[in-house]
Formats: C-alpha cells, structure tokens, sequence
C-alpha cells in the first residue's frame, strides 16, 4: 500500500495511491495514519490533479546513518564496523517538487539517495526481531550535504542540517523489502549520478534501528535514513534532481540557489 499526503489547495490530507481504471488515482483518508485507523473518506481524485507533500513531517528528528554502504569496488566486510549517526532537524524536510535550496555559504552541495523508514511507535531498547512491528513503511530520501562546510567543521550542524536538507517522498510504500535487490539511483538533469543497491547495505534495517534505539526514543513519524553507496551527485543551480528506490517511486526537486 502507497500513502500519500497530499493538497488540493486546502488543508493537508493523506490517501492510498491506486490504479483505478487504468488511472492512477488517490483515495483519501479519514485522520492521520499514524495515529488512527486507516478509513476511506470516499474521496477519490486523479493523482495528477493534486500536489504530493512529504509524506510525513518528522515529530521531532530525522535520524541519518553513515559508513551502511562498502566503498565502490569493495566487497562487504563480514563484521561491519559501528555505524554513524547524526541528524537533521525536521526544518530540513521538503516534499515531491519543492525547490531544493542551495545555502548562500556553500559551493560544493551534494545529493545521496537513501532508503527511508518512518517509524509508526514509540521505539525504545528494540531488538531486531520487534523491529517490523514499529515501521509504518519506507519512502525515498534525500541527504544533501554542504561538503565544503563539511570538509571546514568537525560538527555537521551546517552541513547537513540546513533547510531543504532532506526531500522525502513520493509516498510510504508499507509492501517494501529492503533486504530484496532494489535499485537505488540519482539522475541530474536526466544524467546517471549515482546507483547501487538496497541488498548492498552493511547492516540490515532490522539491525539498524534496534541499534538506534538503544541510543535514543524514536517517536512516531521519526524517520530513520538508512545510508547511500557513494558517490554523492554535485547539484547546481537550475538542475532538477530525480531520486528512486525501485518498489517505491521516484522523487524529484528542482535545485536554485538561496
């Protein structure tokens, strides 16, 4: 199932994306998934006759993860070491075709496409095997990073938690196998940036956020980006940047400068 949060030019709303007819179509929901019940309200529009938003605005963070992917070339390591983490306020979050914004004190901006979960429970001290039961589903993300503040800092504040930092969407995809070998990809301007693999990844989900959780509270709608395979793609001015994870969709934003 696809859930989407969408406009019509009121207020938000969240619906299932569909086939209908041989029509992609949007059938919306009553209250917030998240915390209600999934119900129809018998609203059923054409995808394309309404404004996708971030599926889901983060109640309090958005928990990255680096070192999750072996190095272009290299063969996974059989103990992976520890895994980093660091965060991006949920200011940094943008949806579907909303302008990625380049800061006025960075030159050198780069996108990485990263497979996103969003958290539907309280999570504290998880083990791997409980952690299905706390994820709503799984959405593309973005993870932008100012490398050259990067490269000038030892904290990531103004690296990677600027606004616009984080593009989520098109929606949450709940019938999702990460583990499963699910292309990842970065077109610039319609030019391959970067690719690699779901199965790629150094640490499973499972794995992942149990260790997360042992460090901090996930709350609902806290999302959890779960790394990227290298190379970041140089964004500029005037680019459009298009993400996709197959079996969930694509993501795209246009780039313009602050």
């Amino acid at each position: 199932m696809r859930i989407a949060r969408f406009t019509t030019g009121d207020e938000p709303a969240f619906g299932v994306v569909a086939e209908k007819d041989g029509q992609q179509v949007i059938m919306g929901l009553v209250g917030d998934p998240l915390y209600t019940e999934i119900r129809p309200s018998g609203k059923i529009l054409p995808l394309e006759d309404v404004r996708l938003l971030a599926p889901v605005i983060p109640r309090s963070k958005v928990v990255c993860v680096g070192d999750n992917y072996a190095p272009a070339g290299e063969e996974k390591p059989a103990e992976p070491g520890a895994p980093l983490f660091f965060l991006k306020p949920n200011t940094a979050v943008i949806g579907p075709q909303d302008p990625i914004q380049l800061p006025a004190y960075s030159q050198d901006v780069r996108a990485e496409v990263e497979l996103a979960v969003v958290i539907k429970r309280l999570a504290k001290n998880l083990a791997p095997e409980q952690v299905s039961d706390y994820v709503l589903g799984y959405t593309v993300a973005g993870d932008l990073t100012a490398c050259d503040a990067q490269a000038g800092e030892s904290q990531w504040v103004r690296a990677k938690a600027f606004d616009t930092s984080c593009p989520l969407g098109p929606w949450i995809e709940t019938d999702f196998a990460p583990a499963e070998d699910n292309a990842m990809r970065c077109l610039v301007d319609d030019q391959l940036a970067q690719q690699g693999s779901t199965a790629s990844a150094l640490r499973s989900v499972e794995n992942l956020i149990s260790e997360i959780s042992a460090v901090m509270t996930l709350l609902p709608g806290d999302v959890v980006l779960t790394g990227t395979p290298a190379p970041a793609a140089p964004l500029r001015e005037g680019q459009r940047a298009a993400l996709s994870i197959a079996g969930i969709g694509t993501l795209e934003n246009p780039v313009v400068r602050r």
